[in-house]
């Protein structure tokens, strides 16, 4: 048997240190998963960008000179540059022992002189991304760059027919697409693209907008060919001279020229946290600010004032400087000065960057930026939670300065010692030791407290009362996670909503939401339902969560039907006060899902997550105003009888198989409650109301547009006549000619069943009205007047 002399000498030296022992292992796991949530990335990439500019100052590359167009070459020879212009500065940029030339400007379209609005097509909109634009940011999504292209060929002007002769006498010159972005990508310069020299300048900004990673080669997609970025390409090109050419490493993981490996950055590498890594990127280590490389301007190149040695066995990269063009990104370099980032660098001068990283990496020795793994983040972590539990509790009894200067050495040594690694080319975390090691000495500064009202009033910093009393009764009860549980769930949403929003002012549109939230939260909590979240007119509504009850599918669907009921009092108060009338669809489904805490330590939500609750939205996206649809699932959990208005097999995006939904207009038992039956009479309309359609399928509206006629209608319902066959749910877009107007007006529909006329081989449907602005409602009342005989 062991010792037991030895057993309480051992728990005599660590009993005085109980509470260091039990603060240093748990601050290290709670940074740990603050860190792997996200929550210091931005504050690891600032301490970044802090290195990088207390870093000295690098030497310019001399292997590198950027051709600029500036502002005064704008000026004086227009924008965009036409492509004689273009044309003559590669000419003149071109030298016998030239490394390579990078254009990195959009040429994808041709560019005359004099310059003709009507050649260049969409891209003279001052709006649309320029030529010049060369970061690789993602163009105006209303109108990317590609999406028309002007009906030009080659041979429409001679500067296009003599840039194309320079392109193919530049086999060293790489040209530039975008290829990320899908329709937002931009095409190479055609006769580049066919001589196979083209590359990638796209880039990987990082969640504050700052450029820090380069891609070596990227893929959009599986089906697609492999990009190299630009700086790479270029960098190729130039040590090809000299017989060295990059290869992978014996692992097939790494990209390796001669002796230097390029490792890449994953999804978790470093300090980085769900970071996107497509393609492969590196960590970028600039040499400076802006101005770090040789430069001349366009004017100097066309005027022959640049020094030739300028040209000479170098990679030459031409792209825009000039302010007004926007080509510019943030760096680490970048300050920011009142909300605005200064300093920002030209796309150009960013490739040159990348370029000039992989030839000094290659040839001169110089340090790429490396990153640790990630158990030695840990062990990092776990020393600064230890430094500080030793410090706190050692200087626990000494005065406030005493107590937080060991602190203050601290953190400057965990600071020093992580500059003097990166100096050596490795990126050691500072946020992550230095929030344990404060963490810690928190922690041990509570526990020196000792009392109960100490630890309710550091409680009560950050939470309520009431979660305090719950936390301290519970302690389990906040913890992070969920469990899986069947449940069933009810969303809402206001029918035309938006264009009634969008025609009232925000103060309004803030009184109807509050008028009409109050009436369902109060309907919602009287059947003991869970608010789980109000989204702007809709409501996500929980019943089984936290608390679950047996009756849960039949609150649901009484809980809807009251929804809809207070309707009518809410509508009775928008008309009080003037305002349009509203309609909610409802849609409810049982299922399971997985039900908890979500979030980060920093902040949490008490949610649910899962396929089933997107279900439920889909449901009730099938709804009409005034509507209850529940799914087949949770139609057969109920044990009370329900009325319903017919059924419809659908198939929701997501799902595999087709479901059956049903019209809920009442429930039994002990609920008792009904909706108010619609009995509706349509009005013949002769002649027929000619229009047009089209069906809206997700949130777009198809291009395709077919005749109808309107031959019947009523307040809230049509019937169409068409040739084209429709599927029941389907929602549909009109446009109408109100005689008196020159201008089309727009209104909505949803298909809620066919039917077969005799006189006609054509089609016939029952629409619901779903969204009708007030002239096409007004019109359509005069067919059904008063002195109108019904269908």
């Amino acid at each position: 048997m062991p010792d037991r002399s030895a057993f309480l000498t051992l728990k005599r030296c660590l009993w005085p240190w109980r509470v260091v022992i039990a603060s240093v292992p748990s601050l290290t796991i709670l940074v740990l998963v603050v860190r792997g949530l996200g929550g210091l990335q931005g504050f690891e990439l600032k301490m970044l960008d802090y290195f990088f500019q207390w870093r000295p100052l690098e030497a310019r590359d001399q292997r590198i000179t950027i051709v600029g167009v500036s502002e005064p070459d704008l000026r004086k020879y227009g924008h965009p540059i036409n492509d004689d212009l273009l044309a003559t500065v590669l000419e003149k940029s071109r030298q016998p022992n030239l490394g390579a030339i990078g254009l990195d400007i959009y040429r994808d379209l041709p560019v005359p002189l004099p310059y003709d609005p009507a050649i260049i097509g969409q891209r003279t909109n001052p709006d649309q991304p320029n030529p010049e634009n060369q970061t690789g940011t993602t163009p105006d999504k209303s109108d990317p760059p590609n999406s028309v292209t002007p009906d030009i060929t080659p041979d429409i002007t001679p500067g296009y027919q003599r840039l194309s002769t320079v392109y193919r006498q530049n086999p060293n010159l790489i040209g530039i697409t975008k290829v990320t972005g899908g329709t937002e990508s931009v095409a190479p310069p055609p006769v580049l693209a066919e001589l196979g020299q083209i590359s990638a300048n796209d880039i990987a900004p990082d969640i504050d907008d700052r450029q820090r990673r380069a891609f070596l080669y990227l893929k959009p997609d599986e089906n697609s060919e492999t990009y190299f970025g630009l700086g790479f390409k270029l960098a190729m090109l130039y040590l090809e001279q000299d017989g060295i050419v990059p290869r992978m490493s014996d692992n097939n993981r790494w990209v390796q020229i001669e002796d230097t490996t390029f490792y890449p950055i994953e999804v978790n590498s470093g300090s980085y946290v769900h970071n996107d890594a497509g393609g492969y990127q590196i960590l970028m280590n600039y040499r400076g600010p802006r101005g770090s490389f040789d430069q001349v301007t366009m004017d100097q190149v066309l005027t022959d004032q640049v020094d030739r040695s300028l040209l000479h066995n170098r990679v030459v990269l031409i792209g825009v400087t000039a302010e007004s063009i926007k080509d510019v990104v943030s760096t680490p370099f970048t300050r920011l000065s009142k909300g605005t980032d200064v300093a920002r660098v030209p796309g150009v001068e960013v490739h040159a960057h990348i370029t000039s990283q992989i030839l000094s990496a290659t040839l001169d020795g110089r340090h790429n930026i490396r990153m640790i793994p990630d158990w030695a983040e840990a062990l990092i972590i776990l020393g600064g939670a230890t430094v500080g539990g030793i410090l706190s509790w050692h200087w626990r009894y000494g005065s406030p300065f005493w107590r937080m200067m060991p602190h203050v050495l601290g953190v400057v040594s965990l600071g020093g010692i992580a500059y003097g690694c990166f100096l050596a080319g490795w990126w050691i975390p500072i946020v992550p030791p230095v929030m344990a090691q404060v963490g810690t000495a928190i922690v041990i500064t509570a526990y020196v407290a000792r009392t109960a009202a100490d630890i309710r009033q550091t409680f009560s910093r950050y939470l309520t009362d009431e979660v305090v009393e719950t936390l301290l009764e519970t302690p389990n009860g906040l913890n992070m996670g969920g469990e899986r549980r069947q449940i069933t769930i009810l969303t809402s949403d206001l029918r035309g909503f938006t264009g009634i929003s969008e025609r009232l002012p925000p103060e309004k549109v803030i009184g109807i939401l509050n008028i009409y939230l109050e009436a369902m939260a109060t309907a919602i909590v009287s059947y003991q339902g869970t608010i789980d979240e109000f989204m702007g007119d809709g409501i996500l509504v929980l019943f089984g969560a936290p608390t679950q009850r047996e009756d849960d599918p039949e609150r649901a669907v009484a809980c809807a039907i009251a929804m809809q009921k207070a309707m009518v009092d809410v509508n009775r108060q928008m008309a009080d006060r003037n305002l349009p009338s509203l309609e909610m669809g409802i849609g409810i489904h049982t299922g399971e899902v997985v039900v908890g805490n979500i979030g980060s330590t920093q902040r949490t939500k008490y949610g649910v997550v899962g396929s089933q609750v997107n279900l439920t939205y889909r449901i009730e996206a099938y709804t009409v105003g005034g509507q209850i649809l529940i799914t087949d699932v949770t139609k057969n959990l109920l044990t009370i009888p329900i009325e319903t208005d017919g059924q419809q097999q659908v198939s929701p995006k997501g799902v595999i198989e087709p479901i059956l939904i049903h019209s809920v207009t009442g429930i039994g038992g002990k609920y008792n409650l009904r909706l108010a039956s619609e009995t509706e009479e349509l009005h013949a309309i002769d002649p027929p109301i000619t229009l047009d359609f089209a069906e809206i399928k997700g949130k777009d509206i198809s291009p395709d547009r077919y005749p109808g006629q309107l031959i019947r209608l009523s307040e809230k319902h049509v019937d169409l006549v068409t040739e084209r066959s429709l599927a029941i749910l389907t929602n549909l877009q009109f446009r109408l000619t109100i005689n008196g107007h020159d201008h089309e007006t727009e209104f909505y529909a949803k298909v809620m069943k066919a039917g077969s006329p005799t006189d006609t081989s054509a089609n016939t449907f029952r629409l619901r009205l779903t969204s009708i602005p007030i002239n096409v409602r007004t019109y359509f009342a005069t067919f059904y007047a008063a002195d109108r005989e019904p269908v």
